[in-house]
Formats: C-alpha cells, sequence, structure tokens
C-alpha cells in the first residue's frame, strides 16, 4: 500500500538525524564543531549545500563553516556579514516556527547586501513547491534553544536533493537539528573554557590563584549543571560542590547535595550507566532525581582531574537537561512507528516485531534443531518473550503454560543444547498442520472488517474512523498485556499472539469476533460490522512478508466459507 511508505521514510529520516546528531557531540573542538554542524545538513538532512554563520563579539556574523561545494567555500569561508543585514533576512519572508524562508520573489532586494551568499539564477518552477535557486531557507540557533535566547549563528541551506521545499516533516526536523547544534557549539565553546581553565590548574604553579578564581567564574555562572565530586577517597564519589545551575535543576539547595552522591540520586535502572561513566571517565545519558520524586533526563560528562604526583584527585561533571529532546524523540519516534488515526503500532513497527522474531535458518535445519529441546519447546523461550514484548503473558493460554516453561517444555535438566542460544536468537516454530503436537507458537492473526465499506459510504469517512477506533480498542482490549494489535492499514488489523497452540489461537480468534460484533454508537446512531480472522503462524525460515501473506490468504479462506449475510454482523 501507498500509504506504509511515508512511516518508512519518516523513520529512516529519524535515524539520520540521530545519528548527526550524535556526531555533533564527538567533535574535539568548536571548530571542528562547526564543520560538523555544516557536514551534518548534507549527511542527514537532504542538502547539498549548507553554511554555518557564526556570531563575532562585535555582533556581526562570520561564514565559519561550509559544506557540500568546493566553490562555495572558497568564496564565502571567513567573510563577514553585518549584524543589520541578517536581521533585515530573519525579519523578511515566512515564518516556519523559528526558521525563516525566503522565496526567490522576494529575495531578490538582498542579492546586492553585504551578506555572503551563493546563488545562482534559474527558470521559474514548475510546480508549487518546487525549489528555485534564488530560494534562501535559514535556521537561526540561540544560546538559549528556542527563540526567546540571544542570536547565536544562522545556518543557511540550499538545494535540497528532492528538489521541493521541505514540507512539515523537513521543516521540524531542520528546526531541532538547529536546536541541538546551537547546544553542542555552546558546550564547544564550555569545553574549551573548561579545558583552559584545567589546564591552568595544572601546569601554571605560579598563576595558581589566578586559575582557580578563573575555573570558578566558568564553574559557578555555566548555564549547564557542574559538580565536582570526591574521587579515591573514604567518601569516594560524594559530591564536594555544585552550582547553580544544578540545584536548580535538582530542585536542592548547595548544602543539601553535599549529602548526597551521583549514585544516591541516579535512577535505579541507570546505576549500571553511571557507574561505567564513572570508572571510565565518559559521558552518558540518565535519570537523576529531583526533590519532589520525580526524575529529569540528562547527559553527564565526566573528566578526571589528575595531580601529577597524587593521581586522580576528583570528578568534574557536566550535567546538561536533555528532557525537551528526549521527549521530542519519543513523540518522533511513536509518530514514525504508530497509526494516527487508532494509535496503534503501524505496518512498519508490525514487520519489526514480527522480524524480530524470525532468522533465515527454517525448521529442521541443523543448527535449528540444536535449539530445540526433546519435548519441541525452544530453549530460552521466556527470556525471549520477555526481550520480544517486555514482559510474559497470562494464564489463559492453557493449563501447561507458565512464562517460566513456555509451554510443554522439558525439565530444565533437559534444556539447553551444544547451540542453544546460537546468536542470542531462540528459533520460532510452528504447530503442526493437522495434529495437535502441543507445541506453543507465535499466532498471526489478520483480521479484515466485514461490511466496513458501506458504513463509509453511507455515513461517511467520519463514522468510518469512529468505527476503526473503536474495533482498535476491543481489540486491544481481548489480549494480553504483552501481544501485538497493529492496524496493517484500512480496516486490516493483525494480532500477534505468543506461547498459544492452534486451539488456543483459534479460541482467542471467535472471542476477538465476538467483541467486535456490537453495534458500535456513533453520534447517536448504532452501526454494526463483522470480522473475518485468518490464522497464520510465524516460524524461522520465513520473511515477515511471508507470514503476513500466509495469515491474509487463510482470511479470505475464511471468509469465502462463509456467506455474505453470515459474514455481515448486521
Amino acid at each position: 500500500m501507498e500509504t506504509e511508505s511515508e512511516p518508512y521514510v519518516r523513520l529512516a529520516t529519524l535515524r539520520q538525524l540521530h545519528q548527526v546528531v550524535a556526531d555533533l557531540n564527538t567533535a574535539r573542538s568548536l571548530a571542528d564543531t562547526l564543520q560538523t554542524v555544516a557536514d551534518g545538513i548534507i549527511a542527514g538532512l537532504g542538502y547539498e549545500l549548507s553554511a554555518v554563520n557564526l556570531v563575532r563579539p562585535d555582533g556581526d556574523l562570520v561564514v565559519a563553516a561550509v559544506a557540500g561545494s568546493a566553490g562555495a567555500e572558497a568564496l564565502m569561508a571567513g567573510r563577514v556579514g553585518s549584524r543589520v543585514s541578517w536581521e533585515r533576512r530573519l525579519a523578511m519572508g515566512d515564518h516556519w516556527g523559528d526558521l525563516r524562508f525566503i522565496p526567490y520573489t522576494e529575495g531578490w532586494v538582498l542579492d546586492d547586501d553585504d551578506v555572503p551568499q551563493w546563488h545562482t539564477t534559474g527558470p521559474a518552477p514548475r510546480f508549487a513547491d518546487e525549489w528555485h535557486p534564488m530560494d534562501r531557507l535559514f535556521a537561526p540557533m540561540y544560546t538559549a534553544g528556542a527563540s526567546g535566547g540571544e542570536l547565536l549563528g544562522v545556518i543557511s541551506v540550499d538545494k535540497p536533493r528532492n528538489g521541493r521545499r521541505p514540507g512539515a516533516w523537513g521543516r521540524e526536523a531542520l528546526q531541532m537539528y538547529a536546536f541541538q547544534a546551537a547546544i553542542a557549539i555552546s558546550n564547544a565553546r564550555l569545553r574549551a573554557n573548561m579545558q583552559r581553565a584545567l589546564v591552568r590548574l595544572e601546569r601554571e604553579q605560579q598563576a595558581l590563584r589566578a586559575s582557580e578564581e578563573s575555573f570558578r567564574q566558568a564553574f559557578e555562572y555555566a548555564p549547564s549543571g557542574m559538580a565536582i565530586a570526591e574521587m579515591g577517597r573514604d567518601q569516594h564519589g560524594r559530591l564536594h560542590r555544585t552550582n547553580d545551575a544544578l540545584c536548580r535543576l535538582l530542585g536542592r539547595s548547595a548544602s543539601q547535595m553535599r549529602r548526597y552522591s551521583f549514585s544516591d540520586l541516579v535512577h535505579p535502572e541507570d546505576v549500571g550507566t553511571l557507574l561505567r561513566t564513572s570508572a571510565e571517565g565518559g559521558r552518558a545519558e540518565l535519570r537523576l532525581g529531583r526533590r519532589d520524586g520525580t526524575y529529569v533526563w540528562v547527559s553527564l560528562r565526566n573528566s578526571v582531574v589528575a595531580d601529577a604526583a597524587d593521581g586522580p584527585r576528583f570528578l568534574l561533571t557536566h550535567v546538561e537537561d536533555i528532557e525537551e529532546r528526549k521527549r521530542h524523540e519519543l513523540q518522533l519516534a511513536h509518530r514514525a512507528s504508530h497509526d494516527s488515526l487508532t494509535g496503534l503500532p503501524n505496518s512498519a513497527e508490525l514487520r519489526a516485531r514480527l522480524g524480530s522474531r524470525l532468522c533465515d535458518r527454517p525448521a529442521g535445519s541443523e543448527t535449528h534443531a540444536a535449539a530445540v529441546g526433546p519435548y519441541g519447546c525452544l530453549d530460552g523461550f521466556a527470556e525471549v518473550e520477555s526481550a520480544a514484548y517486555g514482559h510474559g503473558f497470562g494464564a489463559d493460554v492453557g493449563p501447561d503454560y507458565t512464562p517460566e516453561r513456555g509451554g510443554d517444555c522439558a525439565p530444565d535438566e533437559y534444556r539447553g543444547g551444544p547451540e542453544a542460544g546460537y546468536d542470542h536468537h531462540v528459533h520460532t516454530i510452528a504447530p503442526d498442520e493437522e495434529t495437535d503436537d502441543g507445541i506453543k507458537g507465535l499466532a498471526v492473526l489478520f483480521c479484515d472488517l466485514d461490511g466496513f465499506k458501506s458504513i463509509n459510504d453511507r455515513f461517511g469517512h467520519h463514522t468510518g474512523d469512529a468505527v476503526l477506533i473503536e474495533v482498535a480498542r476491543r481489540l486491544s482490549n481481548g489480549v494480553r498485556d504483552g501481544d501485538t494489535v497493529a492496524r496493517l492499514g484500512g480496516d486490516e488489523f493483525v494480532v500477534l499472539a505468543d506461547g498459544l497452540g492452534r486451539a488456543d489461537a483459534e479460541d482467542l480468534a471467535v472471542r476477538l469476533r465476538n467483541a467486535i460484533i456490537p453495534p458500535i454508537r456513533v453520534e447517536g446512531r448504532a452501526v454494526r460490522v463483522g470480522a473475518s480472522f485468518g490464522i497464520g503462524w510465524a516460524a524461522c525460515g520465513m520473511s515477515a512478508e511471508e507470514v503476513l501473506a500466509s495469515a491474509d490468504q487463510r482470511m479470505y479462506v475464511e471468509k469465502r466459507s462463509r456467506s455474505k449475510a453470515g459474514r455481515r454482523a448486521g
């Protein structure tokens, strides 16, 4: 279906954006950071030319980095544009959030100002959103991360690879990237200041007092949280000093903070991450507890401050609030993997979950046989179902099923084999087609609504959407917590239910069909739909597409086996 392509595109864009944002934090200097910002536009956002204009101390903007064109770099790099000319540009054109777009029909008035630029002429656009060579798109960067802060610089982009002006998704990605670039540039400046202060503390013994004062200023007035922790003594890890930014972030006074170490404040699930970071003097993203009992996501970076004679003395920790970025990333990821109407996992997410349970070694192969116990069960079944779905299943599958054993499994002494856990993957096998062999498998229930098209035709898409939302709710309420209910598209849904035998899967299909049949009230009107279910089974050696196609085919066999009147619920 054509509608499946956009979630894939969004997910791919999100992955690329995540990678280039991660690269921003790997640059060692301010110059490297600026060039990494320009390169990230080319690598992750689909433009062929980008430039980073950085605000100088005198207020004018200098072209600090160019990517995508050696000719443009030779012409523009190092040149300066006045602050007045830049403010004029940022006040013109269309305001796309924090972005500024100046179409070619308006931008001709800027051709002769003093801002360095690289533009060529071209014919008029052939369609409404075609990019014109004289179009201009700017992404301002602010010190506070939003338009309320002080202007830090401006990213200018040109030549989108698809030849079109960016849509809502592209604009949001560029705006988010500019937000992260501003943080990276500010942090690069902060790191440079801190490194200079540390060098003075270690090497300039004659200017020790001046160096300590410089360090104190950088520490106390840093816009991000900073802390100094004991290292190697009886109170290893105890916070010795914190700045105002960190105290405000965690809602505690400086005197209260001295009672804690980071291990006392970190979320229980992030203790391991903190310990690795403390030991290696590295960087990590984790959650710290506030005074009110809530947790905030932070980026934590440790630097080990050492003495030439005595060895490591303390840890200097930079704590950056990344709560908003984490929330935004989760929202983008959810939108890319879930259906906007019903909130269920979409086709892409369904295929990802199903594909994670499959490998290319079919049942009966040597490696597959080694992973299957003598009773037909899978080694490590409970661990794999937990990894795939987050927790085990209820006890409504059958009398022999428990989350620990995963069905009719052999006793512990028979579990395992020479290749158990091969590639950390436990094979998925299907029950026998003809007989009930007791094997519990991953059932794939393909559901197609009967009579839905007539509801759309008679009452309109608004009523049809309400029916789909209610069907999604009833399906979700009819399965276990660990099962997956996804909307494949249109009026088609798929249920993934692990640990079922053939009779269990048939009972589940009957229960779900009976849950769908009762009337659905929409704006005072009662409408009814029926449902046809096809039951397929996932097995290693099959692809996700093959599994879904098998369930789809069985659904149509089941649908054709009943009369049209029998299919309709009423």
